[in-house]
């Protein structure tokens, strides 16, 4: 039986003009999630009762939402294409703000969790958007176009904190409810700038599935070691960064205090886009991924030093470096493990995989720090980054080897 084969047609002028209309969709789209984080272990605390150690469910629901629509999201763009699939994905955060502060309003804890869920589904379209500025871009633009994209959460890292500050007392006595009401303009202005974008419709891909089985895709090392450097990068990220809020507050810091913490943090994320791409192209996937597990675990080593707001901040700070360069180093890795008609399943089942361990790190994070404390959270952060690192080791002797045959 023959397979059917997509022609890749690259045109990297254009591949530019959709990476710098997906890097201003990211800033919007992606400004949902800081209102979340920053918010939704506060507000779950506020609503819970005597036992506040599911008080990160919100921001845990939020990452599930993530991890169960990134295959959905992948098989609906096959269907009807990018843009029309992004623009759908863009009326998920809409539903997710209206029911989160209805839930925060009524004092009803699960609609909170619900609403969160929704705006992690609209997340999980938006974290397609540095693979779809990929799909027309040769394959020396594509680090560059998947830096780009993610170069938009530096405006993310502003407007979503700025948000919340501005707006989480805006329904005083209740807080809150206001800043996740704003998603809904958050979420207009996003399937506004999604009209602009002109991207191959991947539904050309036969419906059978072309291209190899995905277990011989998912056999190979780069695969492999691609996918667990990104679970890494992005489980740590999540697991620290959620259980900050918390820890800051109580140690006395205020919640604005917290949530300025999250924005140095979400700018780190994505301020170093503007240069990853260009590391990669100049020193390869695993040095720029190497680089990034340093900092996660020099992250650590900062938040075990002391509990002044500089020691957050700055750990913050190290946090969304290192994920930047472990993720995007990672995410680059993967987009050379698989062909034309693969790339839908493929990026479908690593996100799935990502997303669905960034959840399980989530709920982890409030447990451990409601039970064992802060310094337990960031001690959790070095035998991760050694196994990364050990993974990183083997596919390095596995390619030496495959060289020397």
């Amino acid at each position: 039986m023959t397979s059917t084969t997509i022609t890749e047609e690259f045109d990297d002028q254009t591949a530019r003009r959709n990476a710098i209309i997906l890097a201003t969709a990211q800033a919007f789209g992606g400004a949902s999630a800081p209102i979340v984080i920053a918010l939704g272990g506060l507000a779950g605390f506020y609503l819970l009762g005597e036992d506040k150690s599911l008080a990160t469910l919100p921001v845990t629901a939020f990452v599930v939402g993530v991890a169960v629509t990134t295959i959905p999201a992948a098989m609906l763009m096959r269907r009807i294409g990018r843009r029309a699939g992004f623009q759908v994905g863009a009326i998920n955060p809409i539903l997710g703000g209206l029911i989160a502060a209805y839930g925060i309003m009524s004092g009803q804890f699960w609609l909170l969790c619900l609403g969160a869920a929704f705006t992690g589904a609209g997340n999980a379209f938006v974290q397609q958007y540095r693979f779809a500025a990929a799909d027309s871009a040769s394959a020396a633009f594509r680090p560059k176009a998947i830096s780009w994209v993610l170069a938009g959460g530096v405006v993310t890292g502003i407007v979503g904190p700025q948000i919340v500050i501005f707006t989480k007392d805006a329904l005083d006595p209740i807080p809150f409810a206001g800043a996740f009401l704003a998603q809904v303009v958050l979420g207009a202005i996003l399937i506004g700038i999604l009209a602009f974008i002109r991207i191959p419709n991947v539904a050309a891909a036969p419906a059978s599935g072309g291209g190899r089985p995905l277990s011989q895709i998912m056999a190979q090392p780069k695969f492999i070691v691609s996918v667990v450097c990104a679970i890494g990068s992005y489980g740590l990220m999540s697991f620290v960064m959620t259980a900050t809020p918390l820890a800051m507050v109580a140690c006395d810091h205020s919640a604005t205090d917290a949530t300025l913490g999250i924005q140095w943090h979400v700018i780190a994320m994505f301020a170093p886009s503007f240069f990853t791409g260009s590391l990669i192209a100049r020193f390869g996937h695993a040095k720029v991924i190497s680089v990034g597990l340093a900092l996660l675990a020099g992250c650590s080593v900062v938040a075990l030093m002391g509990i002044t707001l500089a020691h957050f901040w700055f750990a913050l700070i190290l946090l969304g470096v290192g994920w930047n360069f472990g993720f995007i180093g990672a995410t680059a890795m993967l987009t050379e493990t698989y062909t034309a008609e693969e790339r839908s399943r493929v990026q479908g089942v690593n996100d799935f995989l990502v997303f669905g361990f960034q959840a399980v790190a989530s709920l982890l994070s409030g447990a451990i720090l409601n039970i064992f404390g802060w310094s337990a959270v960031n001690m959790v952060t070095f035998p991760i980054v050694a196994i990364c690192f050990g993974m990183l080791i083997w596919h390095w002797l596995a390619s030496k080897r495959a060289s020397a045959a």
